[in-house]
């Protein structure tokens, strides 16, 4: 389960935590939040090229959630900050669906979905 955070609403998270259900069980997972990035300038010296990393202002992250089938799965996700006190609570159904990161060809990888959370707070897939 991947999580993509916008800012302003990023800077102040600082821990999220999904709880997943489905057949009448759940699971929790915790999320590792860390900055996100782009490249910035590029600088290429013959054959090499390296580019410059910057920060966004978003987070983003990766809980794995082992079972998660393809068919409709409710989402209920935490986000922390420095206080005990939720910044933000929310709840989602989704689908999660393969994925074939290295190409059709490759294989199916197991289901996934990714999940962002919008400036306004809101949250929705993709």
């Amino acid at each position: 389960m991947g999580l993509r955070i916008a800012g302003p609403l990023a800077a102040e998270a600082s821990a999220a935590t999904m709880e997943v259900c489905w057949d009448g069980a759940c699971k929790q997972v915790s999320v590792e939040l860390r900055p996100s990035t782009r490249a910035a300038r590029e600088t290429c010296s013959g054959d090499s090229c390296r580019a410059e990393e910057v920060r966004t202002g978003e987070k983003n992250g990766f809980g794995d959630v082992v079972g998660l089938p393809k068919r409709p799965v409710t989402i209920r996700l935490t986000l922390r900050g420095a206080t005990a006190k939720p910044l933000l609570e929310r709840r989602l159904e989704v689908t999660p669906k393969g994925r074939f990161p290295n190409g059709p060809e490759c294989g199916e990888s197991g289901p996934n979905v990714v999940l962002t959370v919008a400036a306004d707070g809101s949250l929705r897939e993709g």
